[in-house]
């Protein structure tokens, strides 16, 4: 059996529903599935442990090159720790990679939840377009720019993203700019800035506001085969 030490929470859930006991190390911010054994906490996404991490002598430390750091990565390696680092940008760049990751280095049998995930987004049937702006941050303000995983979800969904062209991929924009955008609406994930009900609307009174599952839009793990219809409830749902 492979001990294995992800970075990356999706990742982390992928791995520990496919198999259970293959996680000997996982962040601060891996929340699913919610019983994790006995795997040790090394810090955070951005701040992981490397001396910890060395420690439990992994097999494979799975990683993402936007959530991870690079030095981070590179004193792992310098530890003597093997480290595959995925890249996701689209939903089929995140299908590669979770084939590559629970099959191609983990050897496992693909799981069942993948197919699942394949056959939802492959059923979906954007109900009309909606033009949005897709705040990640406040304080300052920050959206979803081009090439992002979350904003090719939302594509699939109806939802063009105003910023999609954007030179960044995660632009600051100042409010007055959002709010004059000429969108339609205004999308708010509870992550990684927990917008709710009472915190992000007000900042935009004259637009309707979808308020979304973080983890269904920007997690690519075994909540892809659920986050079509997830997703497109939370839509319908805005005025």
């Amino acid at each position: 059996m492979r001990r294995v030490v992800s970075l990356v929470p999706s990742l982390t859930e992928a791995v520990a529903v496919s198999a259970p006991g293959l996680l000997v190390g996982v962040t601060d911010w891996c929340t699913h599935p919610g019983d994790l054994g006995d795997a040790m906490r090394v810090g955070g996404t951005k701040n992981p442990d490397v001396r910890r991490i060395a420690e439990l002598r992994p097999d494979l430390v799975i990683a993402n090159e936007e959530e991870n750091r690079a030095p981070d990565l590179a004193a792992l390696r310098a530890a003597g720790v093997e480290v595959l680092v995925t890249e996701v940008r689209d939903l089929p760049q995140a299908l590669r990679e979770l084939d590559r990751v629970l099959v191609g280095a983990l050897g496992l049998t693909r799981p069942g939840w993948l197919a699942d995930a394949e056959r939802a987004w492959a059923r979906v049937e954007p109900a009309g377009t909606r033009t949005a702006f897709v705040p990640i941050w406040r304080r300052p303000w920050m959206v979803l720019g081009r090439d992002t995983f979350a904003g090719d979800l939302l594509a699939r969904l109806g939802v063009r993203n105003v910023y999609a062209a954007h030179a960044e991929r995660y632009p600051r924009i100042p409010v007055a700019e959002l709010a004059a955008s000429g969108c339609d609406l205004v999308v708010l994930p509870d992550e990684p800035y927990h917008f709710t009900p009472e915190d992000g609307p007000e900042a935009f009174p004259d637009l309707p506001a979808a308020l979304l599952s973080g983890r269904h839009l920007t997690w690519y793990g075994p909540s892809l085969a659920e986050a079509p219809a997830v997703l497109s409830q939370a839509l319908r749902a805005a005025p």
